[in-house]
């Protein structure tokens, strides 16, 4: 199947636009230019709705939107249609075994009605119309939902249809049995796998036909509990596989839902949460006091510094000195202060002089200096009020003098580090209260941005997630169970039957189904073996090509793989598993979803497009242009949306491989993105003929683009 034509009206930006894809061989890549909030995704959403329905739209039906936000007229419906026209190749054998290929046209046509009403709106379920266009023109063909499925298998969606972060769901994801069943019913959609599970669906039905016959053919007793037993293991067997289906889907689908709250969360922080900056706001004026209190202790200790012991040390300083210089010299007359009288006292009583000499009054050598120290003991006790004055000065200002020469901590040094201290919190308060006016200022811009009720959305998904995952771990246990309860039961059933004569033709008939099973069984595994075998293997070969990995030399990634488990699983030197979504860079992960995609599309055999969303982003260099050169070879159409940066450096891959280019524009972006005044009355995205090396009054953009022609 390849894409030829889609027309898209009022389907949100898309008011009326109309686009064609390339479908030559030779040059089966068509690029179409878009930045960011340009119509890439819008166009890649409307024409999964198109061929997929309701069920394609994000986040579900009844949540997404699609009429303009800005439509003018709140009295009517706005009428939403998306257009796709189709070439189906079909081959099919003669009978004299020759390739017959039939190619045929169609044309789907999906519509929907919704009615706004303010901020409310409701939409009536959408409607498919096919049409086969034949030499008569357009017919319309019944059951176009029938045709449709048969052709885009609904598991291939995402397969055909590529969103580049939701591709990486291949091989990132909050579950790994999530990120196993995506891959899963990719590979077995794609390589027939289904088919065979349906028949094999067939034959257990017809088993169970057989085992009810044994009671109607009138079995013994005990044929008949255990046959009743077997109905009953077996209702329980469907039951939990029905549980483990349903569990696996709801588990992806729900990943599929928080990847888009993930992203609306994101883009609603990155416009500004109200909540969020209204805390910050709060935080920063409890800053601000903290400031301000800092301010005012930091005055308060500059005010007692001019009232402190220091301030007077250091004023003094040099008087003190020149007084001390003279109280030296009056001690260099020993003119002893009062306070050492107790001393003098001490040193006669013990009758030892301080430098050790005899002061005992019984021997004569000792009896003058005894006589010495009473004598000054005495002058110090006749030593007048000046000389008290002079003592405590001496020994006070020693002190002060010694703290003074010592350099430490000195009223300067304290000076400075409080001035220091509160010159750096008024600029503090100043930046604060800067901050305050610029969070105000936002804060009064915003509309409410409801991120608080989108992560309790986010919790209560992961919350569902959590508690399916657990009802499949539980079923597959039980499933355990059940299938050697069965055995067990069959054993006993078919040694009861041969038991009996009438027993014999039903356990012939289970023994035919049994066969038959086997089988399919085999059937079935050759083939998962087989060409997952060939799958894994060309999507190493392109993901080693896309990211230049040489599996020969020492480097980080050797190899990638898909393990018989469906797990995409890339190693490293000496064997060493790397976790795709921890161990390896974005970059290389894109690739490695494009080499599965690649891969897969290729070992099916099948004729589809490949249409992808910024599958170049996060990417630049070899890799950029090896991905779109592997891309653009191996796919069999190939439709990408790139943005300018993306485009960079890819120009002459682009120019070679290219049939299509052209560029969408959100008119939106005038002024403060676009160089010219669009001529629209509504913001709209509008198509242009320029391609990846040109611009036009339409899409010059400013710093972007060259000058216009």
């Amino acid at each position: 199947m390849k894409i030829l034509r889609a027309k898209f009206t009022n389907f949100r930006l898309l008011r009326d636009v109309e686009i064609d894809f390339s479908t030559d061989p030779a040059k089966n890549l068509t690029v179409i230019r878009a930045e960011n909030e340009s119509g890439k995704t819008t166009i890649l959403t409307a024409l999964q709705w198109g061929l997929y329905g309701d069920d394609a739209l994000p986040g579900g039906a009844s949540e997404f939107r699609l009429h303009p936000i800005n439509w003018q007229d709140s009295n009517s419906a706005a009428s939403i249609s998306v257009e796709i026209d189709i070439e189906i190749v079909r081959e099919r054998k003669t009978r004299q075994r020759k390739s017959l290929r039939q190619t045929k046209v169609y044309r789907v046509i999906r519509t929907a009605f919704e009615t706004p009403s303010g901020n409310e709106w409701k939409r009536d379920s959408s409607s498919v119309t096919l049409h086969e266009q034949t030499d008569a023109g357009w017919e319309a063909i019944r059951l176009p939902e029938r045709i449709l499925a048969e052709e885009l298998p609904p598991e291939l969606r995402e397969v055909f249809f590529t969103d580049g972060d939701r591709a990486l769901s291949f091989v990132e994801a909050d579950s790994r049995a999530s990120k196993r069943y995506r891959v899963e019913r990719s590979i077995k959609s794609l390589l027939g796998l289904d088919v065979i599970n349906t028949a094999l669906g067939h034959i257990k039905n017809t088993s169970r036909k057989f085992n009810r016959e044994a009671q109607d053919a009138g079995a013994s007793e005990d044929i008949n509990k255990v046959v009743s037993k077997l109905e009953s293991v077996a209702s329980e067997i469907d039951r939990h596989q029905g549980i483990v289906a349903e569990s696996a889907l709801s588990v992806a689908n729900i990943d599929n839902q928080l990847s888009e709250v993930n992203k609306r969360i994101t883009e609603a922080l990155r416009k500004g949460d109200r909540t969020a900056l209204e805390k910050q706001l709060s935080r920063v004026n409890a800053d601000w006091e903290r400031v301000r209190a800092g301010i005012k202790a930091s005055s308060d200790a500059h005010t007692n510094l001019f009232k402190s012991l220091a301030f007077s040390r250091d004023v003094i300083g040099q008087p003190l000195t020149e007084a001390l210089e003279e109280l030296d010299k009056l001690r260099a007359q020993k003119r002893f202060p009062k306070a050492s009288i107790p001393v003098l006292e001490d040193v006669l009583e013990a009758q030892e002089c301080v430098c050790g000499a005899s002061l005992d009054p019984n021997e004569g050598a000792a009896h003058s200096k005894r006589e010495h120290i009473q004598a000054l003991i005495e002058d110090s006790r006749k030593a007048d009020e000046l000389q008290n004055a002079l003592t405590d000065l001496y020994f006070t200002s020693r002190a002060l003098l010694e703290t003074l020469q010592s350099g430490n901590d000195s009223w300067t040094n304290q000076f400075n580090k409080v001035a220091e201290r509160r010159d750096d919190l008024e600029g503090r308060l100043k930046d604060l209260g800067e901050e305050t006016r610029e969070l105000e200022a936002q804060i009064g811009q915003l509309s409410d941005a409801d991120v608080g009720e989108l992560q309790a959305s986010q919790q209560s998904l992961r919350n569902m997630r959590e508690r399916k995952s657990d009802e499949r771990v539980r079923s597959q246990t039980e499933l355990s169970h059940l299938s050697a309860r069965s055995e067990r039961l069959s054993r006993k059933r078919d040694r009861l039957l041969r038991e009996e004569t009438r027993g014999a033709r039903i356990l012939a008939n289970l023994r035919v189904a049994q066969d038959v099973e086997s089988v399919l069984d085999r059937a079935y595994s050759r083939i998962k073996q087989e060409e997952l075998v060939k799958v894994s293997n060309l999507m190493n070969t392109y993901f080693l090509e896309m990211i230049g990995s040489d599996p020969e030399q020492s480097s980080i990634i050797r190899r990638a793989e898909i393990s018989e488990e469906y797990d995409i699983v890339v190693y490293g030197g000496g064997g060493r598993e790397l976790r795709p979504d921890h161990d390896i860079n974005g970059a290389s992960r894109r690739a490695l979803t494009l080499a599965f995609i690649l891969s897969l599309t290729k070992v099916s055999e099948a004729v589809a497009p490949n249409i992808i969303d910024t599958p170049l982003g996060m990417m630049s260099g070899y890799v950029k242009r090896s991905v779109l050169e592997t891309a653009s070879r191996e796919s069999s159409q190939l439709i990408l949306f790139l943005t300018r940066s993306e485009i960079a450096g890819c120009e002459d891959i682009i120019d070679e491989k290219a049939g299509k280019v052209f560029t969408l524009t959100n008119t939106g972006h005038y002024p403060r993105m676009l160089q010219y005044e669009p001529d629209a009355e509504v913001s709209q995205v509008v198509r242009c003929a320029c391609d990846h090396r040109s611009a036009c009054r339409i899409c010059q953009r400013r710093g972007l683009d060259s000058a216009a022609s």
